[in-house]
């Protein structure tokens, strides 16, 4: 997982709700899909772009796809960020 591929997964709206529904609890491809007024292609290109950046994780459980927000994945995106926004450095000259 590279800072870009995580921004550029958390630059697309419906990829950040998704998230945010993920982090209540699991969910298959088809209760996510009902959640979107998109095509299911468009939704599984959707948890490509997650998934390459690590935020989530799918696991087949017989006939369906379970999603899974990657928590760690989350916690190591949002230090990148920080990191690269300077974010928690103490400003030069400061004591």
């Amino acid at each position: 997982m590279g800072i870009n591929d995580v921004f550029q997964a958390l630059s697309d709206p419906t990829r950040r709700e998704i998230l945010r529904i993920l982090r209540k609890r699991d969910m298959t491809a088809g209760d996510l899909a009902e959640r979107f007024p998109l095509a299911k292609s468009t939704l599984s290109g959707h948890f490509l772009v997650l998934r390459h950046a690590g935020l989530i994780v799918a696991e087949k459980r017989g006939t369906s796809i379970v999603y899974s927000l990657n928590v760690s994945a989350v916690e190591e995106a949002v230090s990148g960020v920080m990191e690269t926004l300077g974010v928690g450095r103490k400003k030069q000259g400061a004591r």
